[in-house]
């Protein structure tokens, strides 16, 4: 399954259009993994929202990955869930979902990416690495923390946190196997955005 290149991340306070909307415009610029973070929906309305954006990106054959919820994970068919330090264990998502979908977990140090790995996670999101205003994530850990945890685990990486069209090639020359954009794809045309960040990552020595 892709785990490589751009993983696009939802937000609602970046951007004014629905989450369909947004979706449909990174993925018609080439994006190939959409995730989706709603930290303010009801339950009933992430399932309602998970539920449609799965039936979207199915039809591009790209990855879907609902944030935060195993559950509502499972009930839309999604690829997998992405897991935060207050969400279920990495083994307890793992019993629900089954060996096939995948797990992230979102990791701030060099301990917890290593935990992760052991735990039977498929990748982590590491971060923050730049600063961000998405969201209160902690201080920036910076590449060259990024570098020594890419030394310690074998699994995919995907970094994220104030990563723009600037310093994307320093995280990627990092040795990371993805990047987790938000804002800096929604703050103004979305599909040119999405589509530079594409045109960065899969040039040569991206």
């Amino acid at each position: 399954m892709y785990l490589g290149g751009l993983c696009f991340i939802t937000d609602h306070k970046v951007c004014g259009l629905s989450y369909e909307g947004m979706v449909r415009l990174v993925l018609e610029s080439g994006v190939q993994w959409v995730q989706y973070r709603d930290k303010e929906g009801s339950r009933r309305d992430i399932y309602r929202n998970a539920l449609n954006l799965r039936s979207i990106t199915r039809d591009h054959n790209a990855v879907f990955i609902v944030n935060d919820h195993t559950d509502i994970a499972l009930a839309v068919d999604a690829d997998g869930v992405h897991l935060g330090r207050d969400d279920l264990p990495a083994q307890k998502a793992r019993e629900i979902l089954g060996k096939d979908r995948l797990i992230g977990v979102s990791t701030h140090t060099i301990e917890q990416a290593v935990d992760a790995e052991a735990s039977g996670a498929d990748y982590i999101g590491f971060g923050p690495i730049f600063r961000t205003e998405t969201k209160d994530a902690g201080s920036p850990k910076g590449i060259a923390l990024l570098a020594q945890v890419r030394s310690r685990i074998h699994i995919p990486i995907v970094a994220i946190g104030g990563i723009n069209l600037d310093n994307v090639r320093s995280v990627l020359a990092a040795g990371v196997d993805a990047v987790a954009v938000a804002s800096a794809i929604l703050n103004a045309d979305i599909k040119e955005n999405a589509g530079r960040f594409l045109d960065i990552i899969h040039s040569p020595g991206g």
